[in-house]
Parts: structure tokens; C-alpha cells; sequence
């Protein structure tokens, strides 16, 4: 007689951490089918509310609430400088030409990608040229761009990463150079330097930099301008951060023998972020002119800066952004010749 015996094992449940955010029904708050029903009346009343407190119009040209409602144009008329203006006017979709429900809906396919999306894809979805999507794709990102002077304070980690870096060695061994020689390497070879404010969940506030490369000078200027003299930094073992000791009180992790110190010395908020800044790039639009990559930045920092936050509450927030700033100087006509000569180079 054959004795067979149940063994249970019991698997004791995560009562910290239990399920991730992203998987919960707090993280979905937005419905990309109900911004589709929406009509063309209740996509405009939408964007009002999102563009002026209390939905009420001001002028943007002489900042006057008097006005004329101009119902067969959907327009208004300043009673005071006599100016017309519509709803997107003085904004990124000024004179635009879809529907603003497909905006809505642009903003809310924008949003729900975590780690951005592709022009191509967003003409796909939004059955509209490529032309059009790339424009519009690069507008969001300009509305993210943070423009005002933030000071970090506390923990704040700083790195770097090489952007367009690689060389295609040739095809005869013979015929194969040092790719590591500087003489060797692409000239339009570019570093993205992210400094992060640790918080109680990771990190609480990422700023992005272009820079031609790291080094020491870059890193000494961009750390006076953005790091507060009190906080503690933490770097890794690159000679860049070494002038940091100079002026700043900075910690360092040798990557070469652990990831984590000895004290806790670590920069993995940094890494978290180059993390989805590469799937962005590798994954999503595969290639980023240097013209723009401080733009592709600064979305990943706000990305990351998201994370915890419901695809509604950034819907509403990127519409508002995008309500609020102003005339693309960079890609209003892109397409006609109006394209930026130089890179933002920060340092």
C-alpha cells in the first residue's frame, strides 16, 4: 500500500508592499473611450475649464474678461482692444486644424504611455499623417518642460548617460579601429545629466541637462545652479563628480566593486531613470536628433516624476500645461522650414 503525503505550503502574503500602483484601480481614473464619445460642445467646454480658472475667458492679448461671444465662429471679441480670440488661441494648438476632441484624445493616448510613444504610432491611432503626429508629439513634450529655476534640497543624486554614442565598426577586422579613442568616436556623441531629489518613495523631483560630455566643468555649473549648498549629493566613481568635494558635500559609489556602499552610497534613483529613458529610446522612437534631446529629457524626468500618480491626474495635467503655454516657437510651421538651428546645450 502506497501512502501519498500532501505537503501545504503556505506562501505568507507582502502585508508592506501588497499590489504595485500601477495595477490597482487608483492608477485608472481616465477612459480613453469616453474622451472619444465626447462631443464637439463638451470638448470645448473642456478645454475652457482647463485653460482658465473658473472657465471664464480672458482676453490674451490685453487680459480684459469683457467680451462678445461670437456664436457662428466660436470666438470671442475683447469689448476693451477689440482683439478676437478662440479657445486655443496664445496656446500650442493655436490654428489648429482637427477637431479638439482628437487633442484630448492625443493627450490622453500621451498620457497612458509610461514610457513614451512614437510619432507613428500616435498617427495610427489618431488616423492622421505622420507629419501632423510628429508636431504634435513634440508639442506635448514642450509643454512639460519645466521653466521654472528649481533648487533641490535634502539627498540629490547626479549622473550621466551618452546618447548617440555608437560607431558601426566595419566589416573587414582589418579594417577596425579603437572604438574607445576619442578620435574614433561620433562627434554627435551627447550626455544627458540628471540630477533627482530622493523622496519617501524614490525620487520626488528629476531635472534633465544636455551637455556636449561629462566632465568637470559641466557637472560643477549644473550642480551650483540646481543643488542647494546643504544638500548631500551622491555620485558615482566618474573623475566628472571629483570637483564636486570642492564646494559640495558629496558621497560616492564605487559601481566598479558594489552598486550599493558600504554606508548606503548608491545613485539607483539616477539609474531608475536612465532605465526608462533608454526603453523610451530604444523602445518607442528609436532615434532623437540632438536638436531635441533635452526635450525627450525632460519627458522621462516627468515620467518618472508620475509614476504614483493616476492617468487622469496627468491627463488634467498635461492639458492644462498644454492650455497654458504659449506659441511653439520651434515647431509652429515646422514642417514649412521654421526648425530649430541649435541644440540647448546646458553646459
Amino acid at each position: 500500500m502506497t501512502v501519498v503525503t500532501i505537503v501545504t505550503i503556505i506562501i505568507p502574503m507582502n502585508t508592506k508592499g501588497g499590489q504595485h500602483y500601477l495595477l490597482s484601480a487608483k492608477a485608472r481614473s481616465l477612459s480613453l473611450m469616453a474622451i472619444m464619445r465626447l462631443s464637439d460642445d463638451e470638448s470645448f467646454e473642456l478645454f475652457k475649464e482647463s485653460r482658465w480658472e473658473g472657465g471664464k475667458p480672458v482676453c490674451p492679448h490685453c487680459g480684459c474678461e469683457e467680451h462678445y461671444w461670437i456664436r457662428t465662429r466660436k470666438q470671442w471679441r475683447c469689448k476693451a482692444c477689440n482683439h478676437s480670440f478662440s479657445v486655443t488661441s496664445g496656446t500650442i494648438f493655436s490654428n489648429h486644424k482637427m477637431p479638439l476632441r482628437n487633442y484630448l484624445a492625443a493627450i490622453a493616448i500621451y498620457s497612458n504611455a509610461a514610457k513614451g510613444i512614437s510619432a507613428l504610432q500616435m498617427s495610427r491611432d489618431l488616423n492622421c499623417q505622420y507629419k501632423t503626429a510628429f508636431v504634435l508629439a513634440h508639442k506635448l513634450r514642450e509643454s512639460l518642460v519645466d521653466k521654472t529655476e528649481t533648487i533641490l534640497t535634502g539627498e540629490v543624486e547626479i549622473d550621466g548617460c551618452y546618447v548617440n554614442k555608437h560607431v558601426r565598426p566595419s566589416n573587414r577586422i582589418e579594417n577596425r579601429v579603437d572604438r574607445r579613442l576619442k578620435e574614433n568616436q561620433n562627434p554627435n556623441k551627447r550626455t544627458v545629466v540628471v540630477i533627482r531629489q530622493r523622496g519617501e518613495q524614490g525620487a520626488d523631483k528629476t531635472l534633465t541637462f544636455l551637455a556636449k560630455s561629462e566632465n568637470q566643468k559641466a557637472t560643477m555649473k549644473l550642480a551650483l545652479k540646481s543643488i542647494s549648498r546643504d544638500a548631500t549629493i551622491y555620485a558615482d566613481e566618474h573623475h566628472a563628480y571629483d570637483i564636486l568635494h570642492s564646494k559640495l558635500q558629496t558621497k560616492r559609489v564605487i559601481h566598479a566593486k558594489y552598486y550599493c556602499g558600504p554606508n548606503g552610497e548608491n545613485t539607483n534613483q539616477a539609474e531608475s531613470f536612465f532605465s526608462r529613458f533608454r526603453r523610451m529610446q530604444y523602445g518607442q522612437v528609436h532615434k532623437m536628433d540632438n536638436k531635441y534631446i533635452d526635450r525627450y529629457a525632460s519627458e522621462a524626468a516627468y515620467r518618472e516624476d508620475t509614476r504614483r500618480t493616476s492617468n487622469g491626474e496627468i491627463f488634467a495635467d498635461i492639458m492644462a500645461r498644454c492650455a497654458t503655454t504659449s506659441v511653439s516657437r520651434d515647431f509652429c510651421g515646422y514642417w514649412q522650414g521654421n526648425k530649430r538651428i541649435g541644440e540647448n546645450i546646458a553646459a
